[in-house]
């Protein structure tokens, strides 16, 4: 027997072991929409080594329709696979006899140059190459939802931390953490957030291409347990104007053979001279990472001073208002990671993750300088103090992100001349068609998409 005749058939009788009937296999394209296609476990022998097909053209489609848009060097002729990755499969606790896994999305053969977790795997590699690896973790915060004839609403009406938010909505958020604990994602905090309805899950850091696989995975158990509730969970950036925002802040650290690289052995609480270099890489690089990290119209809404969102591009400890935070910590070795904070959940995670990667290392191959950490909020110092410390208001819409990546030549050649294409094609198809729209459109559209 060969080896993938017996690797099938291992597969195959995992499937049967636990009921599986159906097997999503599930992509996240360049609008960062989840996507999956199914397969029955009759017929899943066929699919088991190549996958199913996708249009290529996939990688061109916006968050308005699903159609193509023109720019993208994609258009109706062209197939790809969307081949299992297996070691991602997972049985579905919200979904009996069902189970997921994520696809790569294969072409001729080859890992397809426009397939996002291509693009973070490339990252991870050079990140390797460097002698670096990173682990991180998506934070998300999101908003439980109701459907009334007046439209939606949120779910309650308490306050940050609210213990009674806590009591309204014990059975669905355990059920969720429960589900998100069966797929591997250990959770390490749960609270009621500022706004009305808005919760935070918080789940333990993995390696870069698992937290990313697990961005995927967190977005789907949520939003699917909610539904069995009769509520909606929205991960949209921005629903009411008048309340808070939704991020999904970043957590990042640099290992090396077990060592966490962050913390100055030196000089306690302190980064280190790579730390210091990886985090200047990003922070010049940030005003057209945000066309990556904060990627829809909606997004800049929530990116506003004085709302904790990184609005400016600078850098401090323990500072909620500065796009990188470097939270200090109570053990020893201190601090064993940073957050960026100019990240939502309307960011494909794989691309995310991997432009901010790509950054880095351009920080620390060209020895960058990080700047004094701000220790007061930005917000409040005039512009010519903001100009004297370096410290700039970021990119107030999508329009200008776009301008700046379609201008960084580091975080385009990162990204390869076809991904870059179809993605810059598809930002800008969206910004033209939703610049204009008022927040109950945008909502409208947008909601369920996020």
């Amino acid at each position: 027997m060969t080896k993938y005749k017996r690797m099938n058939r291992e597969i195959l009788q995992a499937l049967d072991d636990v009921g599986i009937r159906f097997v999503r296999i599930l992509w996240c394209d360049n609008a960062n929409i989840i996507r999956g296609k199914a397969v029955h476990r009759v017929t899943l022998s066929d699919y088991l080594n190549n996958g199913v097909g996708i249009s290529a053209a996939q990688q061109a489609v916006p968050v308005m329709y699903d159609a193509p848009v023109p720019g993208s060097g994609l258009g109706p002729v062209g197939e790809v696979r969307l081949v299992p990755d297996w070691n991602t499969f997972t049985p579905l606790p919200y979904a009996p006899r069902h189970a997921r896994v994520m696809g790569d999305m294969v072409k001729d053969g080859q890992p397809w140059n426009l397939c996002p977790r291509n693009f973070l795997k490339k990252m991870i590699a050079e990140a390797a190459s460097e002698g670096l690896e990173v682990v991180a973790a998506f934070e998300n915060e999101f908003y439980l939802l109701r459907q009334t004839a007046e439209g939606i609403v949120p779910a309650d009406e308490t306050v940050f931390a609210s213990t009674l938010a806590m009591d309204l909505h014990q059975s669905v958020i355990d059920e969720m953490a429960e589900a998100l604990v069966a797929q591997g994602m250990l959770v390490e905090q749960y609270y009621p957030e500022s706004g009305p309805g808005q919760q935070e899950i918080s789940i333990l850091y993995s390696k870069a291409l698992t937290a990313a696989d697990q961005q995927i995975a967190f977005r789907e158990t949520i939003r699917a347990i909610a539904l069995q509730y009769n509520l909606k969970a929205s991960f949209l950036p921005k629903i009411f104007a008048n309340k808070a925002g939704s991020g999904c802040h970043l957590h990042l650290s640099l290992w090396h053979d077990g060592q966490n690289l962050l913390p100055n052995l030196d000089a306690e609480g302190e980064l280190s001279e790579i730390a210091r270099r990886f985090i200047a890489g990003i922070l010049h690089h940030l005003p057209a990472l945000m066309a990556l990290t904060t990627p829809s119209t909606n997004s800049y809404r929530r990116i506003r001073p004085q709302s904790w969102s990184g609005a400016f591009r600078c850098w401090g400890m323990d500072n909620r208002e500065a796009a990188i935070r470097v939270p200090s910590n109570p053990e020893e070795e201190s601090p064993t990671h940073f957050e960026l904070k100019t990240v939502d959940a309307s960011a494909n995670p794989y691309l995310a993750l991997g432009a901010v990667i790509a950054a880095g290392l351009d920080g620390v191959r060209h020895c960058f300088e990080l700047g004094e950490p701000v220790s007061v909020d930005p917000g409040y110092l005039s512009e010519s103090e903001r100009n004297t410390r370096g410290i700039d208001l970021l990119p107030i819409n999508l329009g200008l992100s776009i301008e700046q990546l379609s201008g960084d030549n580091v975080l385009l050649d990162a990204l390869g001349t076809e991904l870059a294409q179809a993605y810059l094609a598809v930002r800008k198809a969206e910004w033209e068609a939703m610049k204009d729209l008022e927040l109950e459109e945008e909502v409208k559209l947008l909601l369920e998409r996020y």
